[in-house]
């Protein structure tokens, strides 16, 4: 865990100017609301939406590092809700549970291997009054990433999630021989999620390759349109195929009192969810908004 060494090391006059995004009242609270945890050495440390270090025990390091960095911390945090309000719906999907705990939002930055750069973010909620005490009794509510030096996203960031889909499969079967009681009972169902997980992937970075990263809606027919949103709906199919394989495998390893090991599965099948409600909320349904407004017009 290195966040707090690489984030020492950028540069606020090198970020990109914030843009001047409208949130929603819902991303507003939460970004006031929004707890930090960030790593150092094998050290996590909770920060208050104040910068306070809430645990463990503070040394020289992190204390010295807030000091320093609150303009850059600042920055950090509006960033975060930023690309959640664009390029995710996890605040939208998850609104009942965050505004139970009364907007409070945990965002857990892990760096990857980028100088500073990107970073992967798991983001949890939790009872404000029960955070102090029972800290484990957080909730999951997904993950994003961010480049701190490039907001704009590359196919709308789809080609991050097919890999993190790819990434946390293989974190799956890292914690087979320690967490499940009997693992040669699931062989089948770890066989059939690893051809899900490797055709989606592979279909989906042939069908990337043959989109733009960008769209400039201005400049694109109807009929291109219609095809693009085609396409990342085929995407979104793999997404729907590997999730229900998934939702079975979690129920039998409940059926089976797999606890250790189903956990892990849920989170797995949580982030799948986001990414097929980002599809159809921001992907396929922005396009579709775009189609239809075409066809007004004609």
């Amino acid at each position: 865990m290195n966040e707090v060494e690489e984030l020492s090391k950028v540069d606020l006059k090198s970020l990109p100017a914030l843009r001047h995004i409208l949130l929603s009242d819902l991303h507003q609270n939460v970004l006031k609301n929004l707890y930090l945890e960030l790593g150092t050495g094998p050290v996590l440390y909770l920060l208050s939406p104040s910068y306070s270090v809430i645990t463990p025990t503070p040394n020289e390091t992190i204390s010295d590092f807030i000091s320093k960095n609150e303009a850059l911390l600042d920055y950090l945090k509006e960033y975060i809700i930023q690309n959640l309000a664009v390029y995710s719906v996890l605040l939208d999907v998850n609104s009942y549970f965050a505004e139970q705990n009364n907007y409070v939002v945990l965002a857990r930055l892990r760096e990857r291997d980028s100088e500073g750069r990107r970073y992967e973010i798991k983001f949890y909620t939790h009872s404000p009054r029960e955070l102090m005490t029972n800290y484990k009794d957080k909730i999951y509510i997904g993950r994003d990433f961010i480049d701190l030096f490039h907001f704009k996203r590359k196919y709308f960031g789809v080609k991050e999630i097919v890999n993190s889909v790819k990434d946390q499969y293989e974190a799956l079967l890292d914690k087979v021989e320690e967490k499940l009681n009997e693992p040669l009972e699931y062989k089948s169902f770890f066989q059939e999620m690893k051809e899900s997980v490797t055709e989606l992937r592979n279909e989906s970075l042939l069908i990337l390759q043959s989109l733009p990263p960008y769209l400039d809606f201005s400049k694109l027919r109807g009929k291109d349109l219609i095809e693009i949103n085609s396409q990342y709906r085929t995407i979104n199919h793999f997404l729907i195929e590997l999730t229900d394989e998934v939702a079975e495998f979690e129920n039998l390893l409940r059926n089976n009192n797999e606890n250790n090991f189903v956990r892990y599965v849920t989170k797995y099948k949580k982030d799948l969810a986001n990414a097929i409600s980002y599809f159809n909320i921001k992907i396929i349904g922005c396009l579709n908004d775009k189609i239809l407004n075409l066809k007004a017009k004609s």
